[in-house]
């Protein structure tokens, strides 16, 4: 089986200096992955990259098998590549529910988004999206009037509704409270589902509640990977975690 997502020895240098090196890595259709790694590591790099917004110094980004080094940005999102950043974007003055109309539609055109109504179809789509993120109660509410946990679950089903086959997924759980890290986490395993899913995170306890797989960055590199149980235990990751535990350390990161 092709894996979804390849890269091969991949290197990305800025003034001498390389943010990824000689980086290789794969994930199956289907994978819950997350990606960890102390400041600097090269994390927000390694998405940069398979969405292209940099493009490689050498090596390749295979996605279902197509290198993606001559493709645009909007090209890749367009294949099937969705990216959420750490700061919600999401249309403050809509309801949630236009929010996720307006993004269902964008494959469309401009003119289809403004003058044709969405199907029977993907009405029910969106319907069940609503339930999935939770937000159902606030459905017809603008979405400034939601919480930071809140606006982070409408961009997530912002994303599902485009119908990406890759989620991105940029630190979900930062400034959330515990409640809202611990639903975060259940919508994502929800969402594994029928979607392949790379999540970047530092706070260890969300990684723990959701994690299968974990790779550790390091330099630029993969440092590890394996279950969390290999992870946590692994010498060369604690101590690259400033020499403290694992889960403790986790405190000390910032994106």
């Amino acid at each position: 089986m092709t894996p979804i997502l390849e890269i091969e020895d991949l290197t990305v240098s800025f003034d001498g200096f390389n943010a990824l090196n000689h980086l290789s890595f794969q994930m199956q259709a289907g994978e819950l992955r997350v990606i960890i790694g102390p400041n600097g590591a090269g994390k927000t790099t390694f998405l940069d990259v398979i969405t292209g917004k940099v493009k490689p110094t050498q090596g390749r980004v295979l996605f279902k098998g197509r290198n993606l080094r001559r493709y645009s940005e909007d090209q890749i999102a367009r294949m099937g590549i969705g990216r959420k950043f750490q700061t919600p974007r999401v249309y403050l003055n809509l309801t949630v529910r236009e929010n996720l109309e307006l993004a269902a539609a964008r494959h469309k055109g401009v003119f289809a988004t403004l003058f044709q109504p969405l199907s029977r179809e993907e009405r029910d789509r969106l319907h069940t999206l609503i339930d999935t993120i939770g937000l159902r109660p606030k459905a017809n509410f603008p979405a400034g009037l939601l919480s930071h946990g809140e606006k982070q679950w409408l961009e997530i089903g912002m994303l599902v509704a485009q119908s990406p086959d890759l989620l991105l997924v940029d630190e979900p759980v930062a400034g959330l409270t515990d409640e809202e890290t611990h639903l975060t986490g259940e919508l994502l395993v929800a969402l594994a589902e029928s979607h392949s899913i790379i999540v970047i995170e530092h706070d260890m306890e969300f990684v723990r509640q959701i994690a299968r797989t974990v790779t550790v960055l390091h330099e630029g590199s993969v440092l590890c990977e394996g279950s969390i149980e290999t992870v946590q235990n692994d010498p060369r990751v604690i101590e690259v975690y400033l020499g403290a535990p694992l889960e403790e350390s986790h405190s000390t990161q910032q994106p």
